[in-house]
């Protein structure tokens, strides 16, 4: 008998240890340069003020408050704003 109680405690512990654990969910990487992937840097780097005031995600504008918030404005050896390359560039800084 009290082998059997001790199995159930075991199975018991062993439920509830796994009702206790965190579920890990792995996001699924964005595209760059689509508008899932600026959203998703957005949810990283804001550039509004929380009141809904701020550059449309995505512009040209935006990039630029992104590459400032960044510390990297001005740097010449970022890629154009307007090429994929600039997302690969922040992406590789943000998003990995």
């Amino acid at each position: 008998m009290p082998c059997k109680l001790a199995r159930y405690y075991l199975v018991l512990c062993w439920f509830f240890l796994l009702g206790c654990s965190q579920t890990h969910v792995v996001e699924q990487a964005e595209q760059p340069c689509t508008p899932a992937w600026y959203q998703a840097v957005e949810a990283k780097v804001t550039t509004g003020d929380g009141l809904g005031h701020g550059p449309d995600v995505g512009s040209d504008e935006w990039k630029s408050v992104i590459e400032f918030k960044l510390g990297i404005r001005g740097d010449p050896s970022i890629p154009e704003r307007n090429t994929p390359q600039w997302c690969e560039y922040i992406d590789n800084l943000v998003l990995k």
